[in-house]
């Protein structure tokens, strides 16, 4: 292992936080310096040739011109700006001048309808088609997601215009907060006052006008109080206290205002929350039964597509603030588990909801707190409610931006991990380019490979940071095929040392099989970042609309069947630790374009499960979860079962009950 130390030199290659806001250790990289690579750049370019791409096509009458955030007469609430906010980081990310060419009118426009008194957006309220929430065109909701696209762009292109407009807004803000309060049109500015204050907060790291950080107290005192609701533990632990992707966008509040306060009850707060979401309402994949509202853990409660999206993007920046290896586990359990499985492989379709025990998606009302004419758990463009068909694009495209930081200590950091490229300034301002491969989540091991991009620079000192996972007991690092040493789980490793050309790291995390336990003491087999699901035979089925619920849901579905049988249990003796490596074969496969389906799955569990007669379907979904081993049925004898990652399937059963017979 190398003795050089990294020099103690404060980073100003990047913007930090000002004083009196805490200095982070990591710092956003601008928009586009990092790359897909390998299977992310196949599902980026899918969302680019699918309806993230071509979305005012495919919706156009909401999308399309007539919409009020082009200047016409339609939705003058959050669809489009939703849109913007993942199409926008897509078009950078992946250099694509056709779907810059899409977003630049939505800025534009948003950027000329500012007016005298700071006010920006269409000023007229509408109603929408029938059946659709009414649109406030005042409401301060959809402004906080256009602030945030507008950020985006800004550190794209840096586009002058955008710190004189945000100016102009905030001092509108503050004057009209006392008058027109967050909650005054919708609750849902109140809910989600957390993303107008991170974008207060970067505006004053570059501007320093104190009255922004009066802004940002006067929005907290308007915002839910999630650090008291967290540590008063109500909330978590009662049935419909909450709607679902509110606490998605919540849970970040308290870490961005800890930047402000440096009060530790901030974060205190988020470490009981979850622990009592885990408990009470959890899935294995990070997410947890919220059906609109919290719903218990059940496996077949639904959860939605937009509380996927929403909880990485709050993760992203809880990481980005305080790196916490244990959020960024968090982070990519959601990534590569809930987020590929809600969404076609083409990108024409998406769920509202998705269910972890989930054996059929038919048109029909379950057992959920709110189902919309029996289309919650089709795959359509625009069933259930339409806002996730909006929401859903953010995801990979911000993932992708957040895999790599720049570091206090003039340095990189990955955080996350996927192949990809980044290309930034380190040490004294010297650019380099550092690819990563690897099939991660699929393998533990990743490649690093350093370019000096600097003609004149031979040699350049930096650190590079690499997380330790929690699920890997001990990882270790090579530097240009040499042992530089170990890291614990949970750890972040700083390897420091003076840089050439063609130098390659290499992280090693062995990935165990593991068995956790959920509902009614279920099993769920993990392995690394990914949960396995029962691979199920589905038959998918395109019905053409003709009970007409709805011109706002499209004209057609996609119903699921399976083909192959679903009711299994998992044996209690091959789950015990001594047994889990003769139990569970690992079958390892390449890695080939686009992963996320029972075809191309490039790891396979294979097992063995019995049938469990009395467990049957109910309501179109699969019939409530036998408790394991309290109340034993009869079983039919050993079979062969196959598990792929969740991320893969379509039908599956996650919870596996537990028998002694």
């Amino acid at each position: 292992m190398t003795t050089a130390k990294a020099q103690n030199i404060e980073n100003d290659l990047y913007l930090n936080n000002r004083a009196p806001l805490l200095k982070k250790n990591y710092m956003e990289l601008p928009l586009g310096a990092v790359r897909p690579e390998g299977w992310l750049k196949e599902q980026m370019q899918r969302m680019c040739d699918g309806m993230t791409g071509h979305l005012d096509e495919l919706y156009e009458k909401v999308m399309g011109a007539r919409n009020g955030w082009l200047g016409g007469d339609g939705d003058v609430w959050e669809r489009g700006p939703y849109w913007i906010d993942g199409l926008l980081p897509l078009a950078y990310i992946m250099d694509d001048t056709k779907l810059k060419m899409k977003v630049q009118p939505w800025i534009e426009w948003a950027l000329q309808s500012q007016q005298a008194d700071g006010y920006f957006g269409p000023d007229t309220d509408r109603e929408p088609e029938a059946g659709l929430q009414r649109n406030n065109a005042k409401d301060w909701w959809p402004k906080m997601v256009v602030l945030k696209f507008l950020k985006q762009y800004y550190d794209a292109t840096g586009d002058e215009r955008v710190i004189p407009f945000m100016t102009r807004y905030f001092k509108y803000q503050l004057k009209q907060l006392n008058i027109t309060p967050l909650n005054h049109w919708t609750y849902w500015g109140k809910m989600r006052g957390g993303d107008n204050l991170l974008v207060i907060y970067w505006l004053y790291n570059i501007t320093g006008e104190k009255f922004l950080l009066e802004l940002g107290d006067l929005v907290t005192e308007q915002t839910a109080d999630w650090t008291g609701e967290f540590l008063k533990r109500d909330m978590m632990n009662s049935l419909f206290s909450v709607h679902c992707v509110n606490l998605a966008q919540g849970i970040k509040q308290p870490v961005i205002r800890y930047q402000a306060t440096k009060d530790r009850s901030h974060m205190d707060a988020i470490d009981m929350g979850y622990k009592d979401l885990m408990r009470t309402h959890g899935w294995p994949i990070g997410l947890y039964g919220g059906d609109e509202l919290l719903h218990t853990g059940n496996p077949t409660q639904g959860s939605e597509l937009c509380t996927t999206v929403e909880m990485m993007f709050s993760l992203e920046k809880m990481v980005e603030i305080t790196g916490r290896t244990d959020w960024a586990d968090w982070l990519e359990r959601i990534t590569f588990n809930a987020l590929p499985t809600q969404i076609t492989d083409n990108f024409d379709a998406r769920q509202y909801y998705q269910q972890l025990n989930q054996v059929q998606i038919s048109r029909q009302d379950r057992n959920f707190v709110t189902c919309y004419n029996g289309t919650d758990q089709l795959f359509g463009l625009l069933t259930g409610y339409p806002c996730c068909t909006s929401n859903l694009h953010q995801g990979w495209p911000k993932f992708t931006r957040n895999l790599w930081f720049a570091t206090e200590d003039r340095g990189l950091a990955a955080l996350f991990y996927s192949p990809s490229s980044v290309t930034a300034k380190v040490g004294n301002g010297t650019n380099v380019q550092i690819t990563e491969n690897t099939s991660y989540p699929f393998e533990g091991n990743i490649r690093f490979k350093l370019s000096i991009l600097d003609r004149k620079t031979k040699k350049v000192a930096f650190p590079l940071h690499l997380r330790v996972p929690h699920w890997c007991k001990e990882a270790v690092v090579k530097v240009n095929d040499r042992k530089w040493g170990k890291a614990a789980a949970g750890s972040i490793i700083k390897v420091y040392r003076e840089w050439t050309s063609n130098d390659v790291v290499e992280l090693e995390m062995p990935m165990d099989i593991k068995v956790s336990r959920w509902y009614e003491r279920s099993a769920v087999i993990e392995r690394g970042p990914l949960v396995y699901a029962l691979k199920i035979g589905e038959s998918w089925k395109k019905v053409q609309d003709d009970r007409k619920f709805g011109k706002h849901y499209g004209d057609w579905y996609y119903e699921v069947y399976p083909t192959t049988a679903w009711n299994y249990c998992l044996p209690e003796e091959a789950l015990k630790a001594e047994k889990l490596t003769e139990a569970f074969k690992v079958v390892e496969k390449n890695v080939q374009g686009y992963p996320w389906n029972l075809e191309n799955a490039p790891i396979e569990i294979h097992t063995q499960g019995k049938r469990m007669k009395e467990w049957q379907m109910y309501n179109g979904s699969a019939g409530p979860l036998p408790y394991s081993t309290q109340y034993q049925v009869e079983t039919s004898p050993l079979e062969d079962i196959v598990l792929v990652p969740y991320g893969c399937t379509t039908l599956r059963i996650t919870e596996f009950p537990v028998t002694r017979k």
